[in-house]
């Protein structure tokens, strides 16, 4: 069964200019043509104008598509394409994270300073250094347990919160041995023993590098203002 030219185009959603010039440059030619130089395509035709539109799709000069279609197998081409779909969506995946981050901070804090939102073009050089303060162990652990800006979970959900009402406390002028920090702080008890699963030593080696914001910066946690640990420290010296 034959294409025209014109039907080719329609298709594959190219122009019938591309489909000329890929017949000039001898990488996709018609396997018919008829008098008065009427084009028409074979299906094999048409799947090697697929392999190309793939290949194309790579970003590669059409000389070495040329070479590829020639030389490789389809097998080959095909790999080479979940390759490159695998790196987009890799890329792709982690701009969303860092999108999300972004949302929550925003959530947090009612705003968002320039710096970071330039970070969505520029990425972020990353600082971290978890083997200074944690095991290989630990570092695992926390990978696994720790509230991640970048997911909608649960859990950093509950932590979002957590921060949002200690905020109020401090807004509303409640001391840290009032009994709505006392409240706040049975409820951190509880949340940390959730997401610590009861490592009490895992917990406190977390929470003093939470209360240094030099140490947060390097592991390129979220920074929680000062007056915030501040507030946690003494309502737990209250209690």
């Amino acid at each position: 069964m034959y294409v025209s030219t014109g039907e080719l185009s329609k298709r594959f959603n190219i122009s019938m200019r591309t489909i000329r010039y890929y017949d000039q440059i001898d990488l996709v030619s018609p396997s018919r043509v008829e008098e008065g130089g009427k084009r028409f395509y074979s299906g094999e035709d048409c799947f090697l104008l697929e392999k190309v539109l793939l290949l194309k799709s790579l970003d590669l000069p059409l000389e070495e598509i040329k070479k590829i279609v020639t030389e490789e197998s389809t097998e080959t081409i095909l790999l080479a394409h979940k390759t490159f779909l695998e790196e987009q969506l890799k890329a792709t995946q982690a701009s969303i994270a860092h999108t999300t981050s972004l949302i929550n901070i925003l959530s947090l804090e009612g705003t968002i300073h320039w710096e970071e939102l330039l970070s969505l073009v520029l990425p972020k050089k990353e600082t971290r250094n978890w083997s200074t303060f944690f095991s290989e162990k630990e570092q695992e652990t926390l990978q696994e347990r720790l509230p991640k800006l970048e997911q909608d979970s649960m859990t950093t959900k509950k932590w979002m919160n957590m921060i949002k009402r200690i905020e109020l406390c401090i807004q509303e002028g409640f001391s840290p041995g009032s009994a709505h920090a006392k409240l706040i702080v049975e409820d951190m008890e509880l949340l940390s023993e959730e997401t610590f699963q009861g490592d009490q030593n895992l917990m406190m080696k977390f929470w003093d590098v939470r209360r240094s914001q030099e140490s947060s910066s390097e592991l390129n946690l979220y920074p929680v203002k000062q007056e915030i640990i501040d507030f946690i420290e003494k309502a737990y010296d209250s209690l």
